[in-house]
């Protein structure tokens, strides 16, 4: 007989999207649940990426954009009592081949210690920050947690 699901910590990856706001409110009910906490790492796309090496993105407003959607993620999970830590991760690379924004879900999967990982699937409206559908189906396909694609 198997042991029960033991979670502490949910993974959710945003970009920023509606879908993303969706994500979060299912990971918090996953946290909510089994008493755990939420991670949200702000993953960011090619494009911004590379306005960032380019400096044709401002670094400090990229920033702050991301800090804003965090915060909307603090506050939905405040009113459920859920605790959020939160990061940043490149999503792309100019540098790295193999950087691409599923392993970057994983790697900090593996940081944060996740049991749990929530992932937006749905194709999200047309924008720059748009970069988690091209994840979740390397997240589905490698992940060693469980993984609710929303």
């Amino acid at each position: 007989m198997s042991e029960p699901l033991t979670v502490e910590t949910v993974l959710v990856p945003v970009d920023g999207s509606d879908e993303s706001v969706t994500a979060i409110e299912y990971a918090v009910a996953i946290a909510e649940q089994y008493g755990a906490s939420i991670h949200v790492v702000y993953v960011l796309g090619e494009e911004i990426v590379r306005g960032i090496e380019t400096d044709t993105l401002d670094r400090e407003a990229v920033a702050s954009e991301a800090e804003s959607f965090v915060e909307t993620a603090t506050g939905i999970a405040d009113e459920a009592g859920v605790t959020v830590t939160s990061s940043t991760a490149y999503g792309f690379s100019t540098t790295q081949k193999i950087r691409h924004p599923g392993s970057a879900v994983l790697d900090c999967a593996d940081e944060v210690d996740a049991d749990f990982l929530v992932i937006p699937r749905e194709p999200s409206t047309d924008g720059p920050g748009d970069v988690l559908e091209r994840a979740a189906e390397y997240v589905l396909l490698y992940a060693s947690q469980p993984v609710l694609s929303t």
